[in-house]
């Protein structure tokens, strides 16, 4: 049993009640959890990486953020999450020594993460 299967046998069996809310009044259904980490989960094991790989994690706090964690664990991946604060330097230090498998990152750092992640200038 790996970590997502422990928490998901806590999860309720009312399915369309509220799992989160947000502060801007956005409400997800534990029904809604359980679908956004799968596909997420599926997305990461169509990657066929090796059990333990690690996805190294640059977003803001956010429901899908949460998705994607709980999509990781369920995955049998390591979720590696990192500072939104990092700048290049920091991120380089955290791939080279993490190694991980695959980076997620906000679309507004794309461009540069997507560079330090290829070894690029």
């Amino acid at each position: 049993m790996n970590l997502y299967a422990l928490l998901e046998s806590g999860f309720p069996k009312d399915k369309p009640s509220c799992a989160i809310e947000t502060h801007d009044g956005l409400f997800y259904s534990w029904d809604d959890l359980e679908k956004a980490t799968s596909k997420m989960a599926n997305l990461l094991a169509s990657l066929r990486l090796p059990q333990g790989s690690r996805v190294a994690v640059q977003v803001e706090k956010s429901p899908e953020a949460l998705f994607l964690y709980l999509a990781t664990l369920k995955a049998g991946l390591v979720y590696l999450p990192l500072n939104t604060a990092y700048q290049a330097a920091e991120i380089e230090y955290f791939i080279g020594n993490a190694e991980p498998a695959v980076m997620v990152c906000s679309p507004k750092n794309f461009s540069w993460v997507s560079k330090v992640g290829r070894g690029g200038p």
